[in-house]
Parts: structure tokens; C-alpha cells; sequence
């Protein structure tokens, strides 16, 4: 069992929650899925936290409780920014560890996409999730949490 460390999921709109269960459920951990009211449901597996709907209140919730060590999985680049300066591993949907040293740039690149958007061009959007994306996560977790058990 790993002592000490916590697994929060950015859960509103997380494509590998059952991949997360999976893997989790090898270590003997519990992962806590983080999400707004609007996406309760009484079928769910795992322990979940439901916070309001507000833009942010998921995100808030996982900053106030993520402690140096803890793992979380996001989508949230700003949520990303705020937690690696904490000392908090990070990691995509898409399975990329996300670290103080590439925070900067992923954060630079979603500025000059907004910036871009507002400027009326057209940027493209996220790619479809795939299988292949489902296999990275699940690998870089694995991965992870297997270092973090050492």
C-alpha cells in the first residue's frame, strides 16, 4: 500500500476514469474524483467530492487539499501551473507528466491560442481521444506510481 500519497481526479470531464480505478486499485489506493453537482450520479465507482458549479470550484478544491507528493489528473494546464510549484505530480488525460520544467511552455501555448482565438483566427481544438491516447495514460500512471512505490 503507498503511504502518504493521494490520487485527485479533475473528474468533470475525465475520459479514463476506469482506467484510473484499474490502476489505482493495484496499488491500494483511493482515488478522490473531483466534480460539480452537474455531474452527479448515483452510479459511480470510487469516492467522489462534488463541489459547485462554479468555473473554478473543482480546481479550488484540489489545490486546498493536493499535498507535496500527491498525484493528480487534469486537463487543466492552470490547475497544472498551480500544482507543480507545490510539488504535485501532474498528469494528462493523454499521459504526459506535466512538470515545473514544461509547465511554462504549455502554459505559453494555450496564452497564444486564446490570444489567437480573440484575435478572430481560427485555431484547431484538441485531437478526438483515442485508444492509443487511453494506452499512453494508462502506461505514464503506471509508471508514475510505480516510481512513487520505490
Amino acid at each position: 500500500m503507498m503511504k502518504n500519497i493521494t490520487l485527485f481526479v479533475d473528474a468533470d470531464a475525465c475520459p479514463v476514469k476506469k482506467e484510473i480505478l484499474n490502476i489505482a486499485g493495484t496499488y491500494q489506493l483511493d482515488p478522490i474524483f473531483v466534480a460539480s453537482y452537474a455531474s452527479f450520479s448515483p452510479e459511480r465507482d470510487g469516492t467522489w467530492v462534488f463541489v459547485d458549479q462554479q468555473k473554478e470550484a473543482a480546481d479550488l478544491y484540489i489545490v486546498n487539499h493536493a499535498n507535496p507528493g500527491d498525484v493528480v489528473v487534469t486537463q487543466d494546464i492552470g490547475l497544472a501551473g498551480l500544482l507543480t510549484k507545490r510539488s504535485v505530480f501532474v498528469l494528462s488525460v493523454r499521459g504526459q507528466l506535466i512538470s515545473e520544467m514544461n509547465v511554462d511552455v504549455l502554459l505559453d501555448r494555450r496564452y497564444q491560442a486564446y490570444h489567437a482565438l480573440n484575435a478572430g483566427e481560427k485555431i484547431k481544438g484538441p485531437k478526438p481521444f483515442t485508444s492509443t491516447n487511453r494506452k499512453n495514460f494508462s502506461d505514464a500512471l503506471t509508471k508514475l506510481l510505480c516510481r512513487l512505490d520505490h
